[in-house]
C-alpha cells in the first residue's frame, strides 16, 4: 500500500501501550480535535504513557494517564499481506473524505454500506465502489454520496456498538466489479481456530503510508477468554470477537476499520481495533465487531420502507 500521504501521521516512537482503532485517516483538523478529545478521555482512564505525534507546532504530547482513543483501531491497513487480485472483493468500500481514504466499507446492498461507527465525522463522506487502485480513475469505479448515516443508538464514541450502516443516495449499479456479500444469522456462530479473511486500503506497517492496492490475508478466529485476558474492559465477548495473525502474514493496521471479516463468505466482523503503534505485534489480538449479534438492528435500519429523502 505505497499511497502518497494526503493527511498527518501519526508517530509511533516512545508509545507504551494502549488499544486504538484500526482505520481511520484524519485531515488535519480532525486530527487537532482529536488531540482535545484523548485529553479529555485521559481523565477518565489513569495508567502512563507516552504518545508522540506529528502536527503543526506540536512534536511529542507526554500523557500520564491511560487514552481510550476514538480513532479506531489505529487507522488500519493491511500490514504485509498480500496484493489481492483486482476485483476480486467487488463487496469492498473505500469511504472517502476530500478524496483520501479514511475507512474500509461492506456494501451488503445496493444501497447500504456496513462499516465502523467511529468513522464517522463531520465532513461528508463518498462511498467509492468497485475500486482496486483507489489512487487511480479506474472506469469500474461508483462513487456515490451517503444519504444518512445510521450509528447504532448505543455507540457513544468508545468501543461498543461500533457499528454504522450508511444509506447510499442513489443504489449501486451491481456487476462483476460491484456486488453485495451476505451478513451471517443472528444465532449464527463462528468457531475459534478457522482462519478468515481481511482485506484493506489501510497501512502496510507502522509509520508506512496507506496502500494504493487493496490487500489482504487471514487471521485465525481467537477463543474469548484469549482476547479477554490481553484486552480486559475493552472487550465485550457478547458483541466483539478477535483474530491471532502470523507476523510474517501480517493483518490489519491503521486504515482498515470498518473493513471486513469474512469467514466462510459471510462478513462475520467488522475491524474495530488494536494496540496503538504496534499493529503488527502478534502478541496483540485484533478486534472486530461482532456482526451476527446486530443482524437484526441491521435488517430493521435496512427495511424496504425508508426512503432517503
Amino acid at each position: 500500500m505505497q499511497q502518497k500521504e494526503q493527511h498527518s501521521s501519526m508517530k509511533c516512537e516512545n508509545v507504551v501501550s494502549i488499544p486504538v482503532r484500526a482505520g481511520v485517516f484524519l485531515h488535519l483538523h480532525t486530527l487537532v480535535l482529536r488531540v482535545l478529545q484523548l485529553r479529555w478521555l485521559s481523565r477518565i482512564k489513569p495508567v502512563g504513557f507516552h504518545i508522540c505525534m506529528t502536527m503543526i507546532q506540536i512534536s511529542c504530547i507526554v500523557y500520564m494517564f491511560l487514552l481510550v482513543s476514538i480513532t479506531g483501531a489505529v487507522e488500519s491497513n493491511i500490514v504485509a499481506g498480500r496484493v489481492a487480485k483486482p476485483h476480486s472483493r467487488p463487496y469492498m468500500a473505500s469511504l472517502q473524505f476530500n478524496g483520501t481514504h479514511s475507512c474500509g466499507g461492506i456494501l451488503i446492498r445496493e444501497d447500504f454500506v456496513l462499516t465502523a461507527a467511529h468513522c464517522k465525522y463531520s465532513e461528508e463522506m463518498m462511498v467509492v465502489l468497485g475500486g482496486h487502485n483507489i489512487t487511480a480513475k479506474e472506469k469500474t469505479q461508483q462513487r456515490i454520496e451517503v444519504a444518512r448515516y445510521h450509528l447504532h443508538p448505543k455507540f457513544t464514541g468508545q468501543y461498543e456498538y461500533d457499528i454504522m450502516l450508511l444509506q447510499l443516495k442513489k443504489k449501486a449499479k451491481l456487476n462483476k466489479y460491484v456486488k453485495t456479500i451476505g451478513i451471517p444469522n443472528k444465532n449464527g456462530k463462528t468457531p475459534a481456530n478457522i482462519n478468515c479473511a481481511v482485506a484493506g486500503w489501510g497501512r502496510t506497517g507502522e509509520n508506512m503510508p496507506p496502500s494504493d492496492v487493496l490487500r489482504e490475508t487471514t487471521e485465525k478466529i481467537q477463543f474469548s477468554f484469549e482476547c479477554k485476558n490481553i484486552w480486559g474492559i475493552y472487550f465485550n465477548s457478547d458483541h466483539m470477537m478477535c483474530t491471532k495473525f502470523n507476523k510474517k502474514k501480517g493483518g490489519v493496521c491503521e486504515g482498515d476499520s470498518g473493513g471486513p471479516l469474512i469467514c466462510n463468505n459471510k462478513v462475520e466482523g467488522i475491524t474495530a481495533y488494536t494496540k496503538q503503534c504496534e499493529c503488527s505485534n502478534p502478541h496483540y489480538p485484533h478486534v472486530f465487531t461482532k456482526v451476527n449479534y446486530f443482524s437484526s438492528w441491521i435488517k430493521k435500519v435496512m427495511k424496504p420502507s425508508m426512503n432517503v429523502a
